[in-house]
């Protein structure tokens, strides 16, 4: 049994500019194959190594694999279509395989477009796809993939889901197998050391409107401290890693296990040769302000905020559960402490102007971060803001939902503006930075640590890699009327993709005219009691 794994070639003008990212879904749905007593496994990562098709088929073509699998975010998708595509040129009789979250939520868009797609892993990797393996394995593929649960797949002209599988009880129980990467080439920019993504938990128990990540994991579940401090240390000691970022939203949220991962770190000496960075919630910093020192001596280097916007309205309507003014004492909080802060800002949907742009900045410059990200904001089909705002999306090329491509076009400008004054945004405040801030401010670690990250953005810019600025033909105001995202106009939403939608509105619009009708009954003193119960999430999955 032979199992090809191929992370897709895709690149944006994003994360990318800090360095090569290594696939962390590789390293754990490798490991769950392996315990399972499945062996021959490839990687082929073609992202990393720019694997034009030509090769990819050459290097499947030879291996002859039994299964190929590939994931997807939503913006590599139509790049992951194609590697299967290439599989079914190279290898006929291989079962090709894909996962990720796009394919989950939009099951139906993807089998639609792409027919010579086997199965779609849906949710959580490891135990579904290690049960669908054992299936090829013990030739119970496709007669028996009905009792797969957690897979979608094509019978005929039909699309069908089997029933979802159970979210992962035991994630100690997984071992990830992190030596099929070439860590030689995941180095992290700013500090020039190797770079890996562990997890510490999976979900989230907040519910972000434009976030679909609380959706995908389901349950909010937290990994053993030792377990992932053992993982850390194999990282360090056996793939020199120096720096690692947690996989996880919002890994502070449990806070005594957070504490007890900070103690191991420390009672192991790992702080001296490893180095980190988290995302977090600016309530937990201040929850946690005690707590700070202990973060800091354990390694903890560099916090990204999800800040997302400088305006109440827009918190409250991202669904943050967030003040405006939480989020400039969090950075003062991390200031004191040593932590370098990054504040995210959500930009660029219907009702965004150059004034709202412009208060971004001020607030940025109040604030004070070490780094500031304004990211474009990324309609995904499968969130709550998503239906809506639904009708106000013309773009559905989902290679260009990159958080640097203005999807949406603000009702007061146009997107060559808005990326315009995104830029603007980008040059005053690290203008700033770098004349005034990082060559003067701190010594030592934190110096080289800014002057690393000034580093990166400025080889992004020199490369106009940065939000994909020289593919967009974008060289500064001049130029903004000339800029063209290339937009794949020809790319819909596929029927039955819709009609799934249009279902899920119209039971939630069900759910809200029963509260609507419950409020009304309190408000005047009646009963509820003869009110009907209505499930207002739609099922992850639906059998057909």
């Amino acid at each position: 049994m032979r199992i090809v794994l191929i992370h897709p070639n895709y690149h944006s003008g994003g994360a990318e500019i800090a360095g090569n990212w290594p696939p962390a879904w590789v390293a754990y749905l490798a490991g769950a194959v392996k315990k399972a007593g499945y062996t021959d496994i490839h990687f082929i990562d073609a992202m990393t190594n720019y694997v034009e098709d030509d090769d990819l088929r050459e290097r499947l073509a030879a291996l002859q694999p039994d299964i190929v699998g590939t994931t997807s975010i939503t913006p590599s998708i139509y790049v992951a279509e194609r590697v299967l595509e290439i599989a079914k040129e190279a290898c006929p009789n291989a079962v090709r395989v894909i996962g990720g979250v796009h394919a989950t939520f939009m099951y139906k868009q993807v089998l639609s477009e792409a027919p010579h797609i086997d199965a779609i892993v849906r949710g959580e990797g490891e135990e579904i796809f290690v049960n669908l393996v054992t299936a090829v394995a013990e030739g119970r593929w496709p007669a028996n993939r009905h009792d797969i649960k957690g897979i979608a797949y094509r019978d005929g002209t039909e699309i069908v889901a089997t029933q979802a599988a159970p979210t992962v009880k035991d994630l100690d129980g997984i071992t990830p197998d992190w030596s099929v990467l070439e860590w030689e080439k995941y180095v992290y920019i700013p500090l020039g050391k190797r770079l890996a993504i562990p997890n510490m938990a999976r979900g989230c128990p907040f519910t972000c409107s434009f976030c679909s990540q609380w959706k995908f994991w389901r349950d909010y579940r937290v990994r053993d401290p030792i377990k992932v401090v053992d993982e850390i240390e194999d990282l360090v000691e056996n793939h020199g890693v120096g720096f690692f970022i947690l996989a996880d939203e919002e890994p502070t949220i449990n806070r005594k296990k957070f504490v007890q991962f900070c103690h191991e770190l420390i009672r192991r000496g790992l702080p001296e040769r490893v180095q980190w960075g988290i995302n977090t919630r600016v309530t937990d910093i201040q929850r946690d302000m005690d707590m700070l020192p202990l973060w800091r001596k354990a390694g903890l280097v560099h916090i990204s905020l999800g800040t997302e916007a400088a305006a109440q309205l827009k918190l409250d309507r991202f669904n943050k559960e967030t003040k405006v003014e939480e989020n400039k004492e969090a950075i003062r909080l991390l200031r004191e402490a040593d932590i370098f802060t990054e504040a995210q800002f959500i930009v660029g949907l219907e009702n965004e102007t150059v004034e709202t742009l412009e208060e971004t900045y001020r607030f940025a410059r109040d604030w004070n971060p070490d780094l500031a990200n304004w990211t474009m904001y990324t309609p995904w089909p499968f969130t709550p803001l998503y239906q809506e705002i639904r009708d106000k999306v013309e773009v559905f090329d989902f290679s260009k939902y990159n958080f640097v491509t203005p999807i949406m076009k603000p009702d007061a400008m146009d997107r060559a503006t808005l990326l315009d004054r995104v830029m603007h945004n980008y040059r005053r405040f690290y203008m700033i930075k770098a004349l005034f801030h990082y060559p003067w401010r701190g010594t030592g670690y934190r110096r080289k640590y800014l002057l690393g990250c000034l580093k990166a953005f400025m080889k992004a810019g020199f490369q106009r890699t940065f939000y994909d600025l020289g593919k967009v033909g974008y060289w500064g105001p001049q130029t903004k009327k000339k800029v063209d995202f290339h937009f794949d106009e020809s790319r819909t939403i596929a029927e039955a993709q819709l009609e799934d939608w249009e279902a899920a509105a119209d039971r939630a619009a069900k759910v809200r005219a029963i509260k609507e009708r419950v409020a009304a009954a309190k408000a005047c003193g009646g009963s509820t009691q003869q009110m009907p119960e209505v499930e207002e999430r739609q099922p992850i999955a639906v059998i057909h």
